[in-house]
């Protein structure tokens, strides 16, 4: 016989999949081959194919305008740590995989991008240094006030994780990835915790591991933010967590059509109790449909404890043991698709409440959110590439400045002239500014 030869037939989609192979047989002299059966492993779809038909174009805008906040105000914040807050860029780029800037994208070019908070400037070496503009040390000042005015409502959700937690204890190291989403300071783990000893307190576990640990259970905080909103409860001295019936509240994509396919089953599931996030879960069988619509109410009550409604899910991966959660959380977000939106973009997914906006803007916006929009209306320069100011620039500068000047007792300081040419700069970047971002779903539509 001649040789072998393999002939595949597929049969439907990927989930049934099958190969008509040859398999030798040497007994009693039959033929050496015949054909047989043999199923594949399937393997499940990506994210982004389960998601396509749920895309909701307007929190795309809303993710892109946070991660552009998020990147701006971690370089910010890293050169408030350096003396004068001043730093090399080479320095700045071990900072790269924070602010997800893949080579070979410089990081000057995306600190050029805002050039009212960032200012560039070379030294008579020829060293390449970054530092604050007035404005954005003005920015920093006025973040760390309203971090303080926030303290008391950051404690009281970092104690109500602490009470949903089933030890009602939470590692540092696993809390930390809620700091900027809760709105907790730099100083977090150093002094911040240290701040409120009738809420939680540090404890140390044998191999050196830090955590945090209840101190007293308030009754007034085991009410979730569906019954406040829902029932109008807002506090109860003796309220006792136990089995609820409130239905979530849903916005679903306007081009997801399957929502009427699946009424039915979208009513039994708002009808079905379920278990309050503050109650005791060790009952729960893993893999119940209680179980699961217990997890739904921890994950919406953790969303709405956020600034921006919104988490990347890496961070709500981490907390599965301690808050009770299944394995496959990415399965429920898409599965339920009504009460939270999962966003692809960049290397780690966002999961929003859906219920929290209204098109691309939130409904309820706390000063720290009004913060964050003052700031990116800074930042987003698309202007064509400027020169950066030397060292001899610099003395030229000044040595004009004082012959114009008419006294002594003037402030003297370098400024950078802005350019205001609208022309659109030729290397591309990793991340699109939010006016391309809106265009480019604007097109999209009218396709």
């Amino acid at each position: 016989m001649g040789g072998l030869r393999c002939w595949l037939q597929f049969y439907g989609n990927a989930h049934n999949l099958f190969a008509i192979m040859p398999e030798r047989n040497v007994l009693y002299g039959e033929s050496s081959f015949r054909r047989v059966w043999v199923r594949f492993m399937t393997s499940s779809k990506r994210v982004q194919d389960r998601s396509r038909e749920k895309r909701v174009q307007e929190l795309e805008v809303a993710t892109e305008k946070w991660k552009i906040a998020s990147k701006v105000i971690f370089l910010m914040e890293v050169l408030k740590g350096e003396q004068d807050m001043i730093m090399t860029v080479r320095s700045l780029e071990q900072y790269r995989r924070q602010i997800n800037l893949p080579k070979p994208h410089k990081i000057s070019d995306f600190i050029r991008k805002s050039p009212k908070l960032f200012e560039l400037y070379k030294d008579q070496r020829g060293v390449l240094w970054c530092g604050l503009t007035e404005q954005g040390e003005d920015l920093l000042e006025e973040h760390e006030k309203l971090l303080e005015e926030n303290a008391d409502k950051a404690a009281e959700h970092v104690t109500r994780c602490l009470m949903m937690s089933v030890d009602k204890k939470l590692p540092l190291d696993k809390i930390v990835h809620f700091r900027r989403d809760f709105g907790l300071p730099l100083d977090f783990r150093i002094n911040w915790v240290h701040k409120f000893p009738q809420h939680f307190k540090v404890g140390k576990l044998g191999d050196g591991e830090e955590y945090l640990e209840l101190v007293s259970w308030n009754p007034a905080w085991a009410i979730t933010e569906l019954e406040k909103k829902t029932l109008g409860i807002t506090e109860e001295c003796d309220h006792k967590p136990g089995m609820l019936s409130l239905a979530f509240p849903m916005k679903f994509p306007p081009s997801y059509k399957k929502m009427y396919r699946y009424r039915g089953k979208i009513e039994h599931f708002q009808k079905r109790s379920y278990l309050s996030p503050y109650a005791d879960a060790r009952g729960l069988e893993a893999g119940s449909k209680e179980f699961d619509k217990r997890a739904i109410a921890v994950m919406h009550e953790l969303l709405s404890f956020t600034l921006e409604k919104r988490l990347v899910t890496d961070h709500l991966t981490h907390f599965r043991r301690e808050f009770v959660m299944p394995q496959k959380l990415m399965r429920i977000f898409l599965k339920h698709c009504g009460i939270f939106y999962v966003s692809e973009r960049g290397k780690r997914f966002s999961v929003f409440l859906t219920e929290g906006y209204e098109g691309p803007e939130l409904i309820e916006k706390c000063p720290l959110i009004f913060w964050k929009e003052k700031l990116l209306k800074f930042t987003g320069y698309r202007g064509r590439k400027r020169d950066i100011p030397t060292y001899n620039d610099t003395l030229d500068m000044e040595e004009k400045e004082l012959l114009e000047s008419g006294s002594g007792d003037e402030d003297l300081r370098v400024v950078f002239e802005k350019d205001d040419d609208d022309d659109v700069v030729t290397d591309d970047d990793d991340e699109m500014d939010i006016g391309e971002v809106n265009d480019a779903y604007e097109e999209i539509s009218k396709v």
